[in-house]
């Protein structure tokens, strides 16, 4: 492993707080019983995309590996002979099991143009640049390399976030920075293509978890490391009257008939390859060499010409 990094000095001039995103993952790393089990259902899913692609990816890189689901997950497919993790946490990163770096993903510290496939499940989210990570990753990848990611989009806790809202305005008159910036899934493939992805694909899944309450969902996104590190977050506790408020607002609008209550997660998922010459390339405009009218058995008009006249 490499010595830690300090992840971005200006870590309060973005949106998210970096120092706050690797202390979040190092506590997390710290329990015996890690809770990662939406982390696993995403990397299974990650597993299963690169599974319909028939193509061998012997030296692969796991971007924000946390407690190791996507390198487990995806094992030996695809010809895969070995996966560097990297994560912003050193705990997390002494958890791998296998070669482990300690970085930042706004600032990756590889050569270019040296991994066949790069992989990151539910890590992306927190980054300030995104624009930025995603192309030091087109970077690293060798030509024709894959890249498969899956993070966290702008839908996800929407029920924690409006009931947690409500009842800090109704408590305190106010309320606190709780809504993290996400990417939008119509502009993913567009942020893909700025950052030199060839074949841009983004698409997204819908999670629903269900929690005895919302004290139990917290519970859970804290140990996941999914706190709220926003820059201009609250550095004081949540009052108990807002938390106690929150949770029975939460319960009225969305508990199901069995009394628990649901949490959705949207993830989107981003697939991109670094250029090469083999790839399959969009035709130039005007160079179809046959007409739409052929292919549906019609005429074709020129609109020009106007309405046929008897």
């Amino acid at each position: 492993m490499t010595d830690r990094p300090t992840p971005a000095d200006g870590a309060a001039a973005g949106p998210f707080d970096r120092r706050a995103v690797a202390r979040h993952r190092d506590r997390a790393a710290r329990r015996a019983e890690p809770t990662d089990f939406l982390h696993r259902e995403v990397a299974a899913r990650l597993a299963a995309r690169l599974d319909d692609i028939d193509r061998r990816f012997p030296l692969a890189l796991d971007i924000g590996s946390g407690t190791g689901a996507v390198a487990r997950a995806v094992g030996n497919r695809k010809g895969i002979a070995r996966i560097v993790q990297c994560d912003l946490s050193e705990s997390m990163a002494r958890r791998a099991g296998g070669p482990a770096v300690v970085a930042d993903e706004e600032a990756l510290p590889f050569a270019g143009g040296r991994f066949d496939l790069v992989l990151s499940g539910l890590a992306l989210h927190w980054t300030n640049d995104l624009p930025g990570a995603l192309a030091q990753i087109r970077a690293a990848l060798k030509p024709d390399g894959l890249f498969l990611a899956a993070l966290l989009g702008g839908d996800t806790l929407r029920e924690l976030r409006e009931a947690l809202l409500e009842a800090e305005i109704a408590e305190t008159g106010g309320a606190g920075p709780r809504t993290s910036p996400a990417v939008d899934l119509r502009d993913a493939g567009a942020l893909l293509q700025r950052a030199g992805f060839a074949l841009p694909v983004a698409d997204r899944d819908r999670i629903t978890v269900t929690y005895r309450d919302a004290f139990a969902l917290m519970r859970d996104l804290r140990h996941m490391g999914e706190s709220n590190a926003l820059s201009l977050r609250q550095r004081h506790f949540t009052r108990r009257a807002v938390l106690m408020r929150a949770a029975a607002l939460y319960a009225a609008r969305f508990a199901g008939e069995d009394g628990r209550i649901p949490a959705t997660f949207e993830v989107i998922f981003l697939t991109g390859w670094a250029p090469h010459d083999a790839q399959p390339r969009p035709l130039a405009p005007g160079s179809a060499r046959h007409s739409l009218a052929d292919a549906l058995g019609g005429r074709e008009v020129d609109p020009e010409a106007g309405p046929d006249t008897p």
